[in-house]
């Protein structure tokens, strides 16, 4: 009940994404609106986490994710039928909407239920959850697109999943009574001066930008550099591709070096989890940073050389280690120093910080390419990699994964 509904979501997500430009283009748009379109999915993520916030505070995590689920189902319904790009681009952003009501939903949940002990590996197995549906997705695609012939396919079996995930979340034994809150909840509690026991009221009042503007320093410190490795993670999804065909490599060699990147970032996931708790946050965000900023910057390096293919083959498999290690770091994070009793305000200023970071990356990478060059778009993600794990290692939480257990 914990896990299940986030892989049934983020396997139909995973088979539509890679169709949302494919669609477009068959409807009439050109390959820049093409990727406007498939933009408007981050964009609908983006604009949707704050409401996201107030809705789990509102409603709870459960109830959320059934209605984030129904919107889905209109906005998949909408994506087949719509007559024009716009109706289709409308449908994809609403998809993106709900999918960050959905993640923040079980982000809330999982920060107030699970114990600090293994908060890690259980918020690394959520990340390993998404990543599972994005990476089998692109599978099912390909399945149906054998089978049926229409890339309609696809989105007929999204509907399916959400279909099957709002039943199992209605129908299901509700996680919200099942496990009880754990109030010591947060590394920072012993450390946060909690005398004033009227905070956990006002908190509990709180709104979204009541929220935001008391937790401005932790999101102003820790949020940026969290923000930073969301852009790297992105940023390495955009350079990869690009970097195999300025190589003139075909379109296979690009799928299979950057399907085994994945296949890597993926084996991983469960690691970044146990590092973290049993040795701190600092331990897992740190290597993971400077695995992908040095990968970045010695790609930057390796463009014009005689083994040019051969780099980079190897550097992006250090990209998707780097990145593996990573998982369910932005996860932990947050709910490390999200407030103890009401955390849902707080995890919506969060994600939108590190989706905003994710949906800068390609901005500036597309940028820099336009100024300069490819290379030295993956220089300044290196650059951009050193600098968050600097911000990482002056802003992330102290604290003592072996005197947490004992407490």
């Amino acid at each position: 009940m914990v896990y299940l509904p986030t892989v049934l979501f983020s396997l139909g997500e995973g088979a539509v994404i890679p169709l949302i430009p494919v669609i477009a283009a068959n409807m009439g748009a050109d390959v820049a609106s093409a990727a406007l379109v498939a933009a408007a999915l981050v964009v609908g993520q983006l604009c949707g986490n704050l409401p996201a916030g107030w809705a789990v505070a509102r409603i709870g995590e459960r109830f959320t994710m059934v209605v984030a689920g129904i919107i889905s189902m209109v906005a998949v319904v909408g994506m087949v039928l719509a007559p024009v790009i716009a109706v289709f681009a409308a449908s994809v952003f609403l998809l993106g909407f709900c999918a960050a009501a959905f993640g923040l939903a079980r982000h809330a949940f999982m920060t107030t239920r699970v114990p600090l002990p293994f908060r890690a590996r259980a918020l690394s197995l959520l990340g390993g959850s998404f990543r599972l549906g994005v990476f089998i997705g692109p599978f099912v695609t390909a399945v149906l697109l054998q089978v049926f012939g229409d890339e309609h396919a696809a989105i007929w079996f999204f509907l399916g999943c959400l279909v099957v995930m709002v039943l199992l979340v209605l129908l299901g034994p509700d996680p919200e009574k099942t496990n009880p809150v754990v109030l010591a909840s947060s590394p920072l509690a012993e450390d946060s001066g909690e005398a004033v026991s009227g905070s956990i009221p006002t908190y509990e009042r709180a709104g979204i930008f009541v929220t935001m503007w008391r937790f401005r320093g932790v999101l102003g410190r820790l949020g940026l550099a969290a923000a930073s490795l969301s852009a790297v993670r992105s940023a390495r999804q955009v350079v990869l591709p690009l970097w195999g065909v300025s190589l003139g490599l075909d379109a296979q060699t690009i799928a299979l070096v950057v399907g085994v990147s994945g296949a890597i970032d993926f084996a991983l996931f469960y690691a970044s989890g146990q590092v973290m708790d049993r040795f701190g946050r600092l331990w897992a965000a740190m290597p993971a940073m400077v695995l992908m900023g040095a990968g970045f910057l010695a790609l930057s390096f390796t463009h014009d050389g005689d083994s040019a293919v051969l780099w980079f083959g190897m550097l992006a498999a250090v990209l998707g280690v780097g990145n593996g290690l990573s998982s369910g770091i932005l996860l932990t994070l947050g709910a490390d120093v999200a407030p103890k009793t009401n955390p849902a305000p707080f995890l919506g200023s969060w994600r939108t910080l590190t989706d905003a970071g994710g949906a800068v990356a390609p901005l500036l990478v597309s940028g820099v390419t336009a100024v300069a060059s490819l290379s030295a778009a993956a220089a300044v993600m290196g650059v951009v990699g050193f600098v968050g794990a600097l911000g990482f290692i002056r802003w992330i939480p102290r604290f003592s994964p072996r005197r947490d257990r004992r407490d």
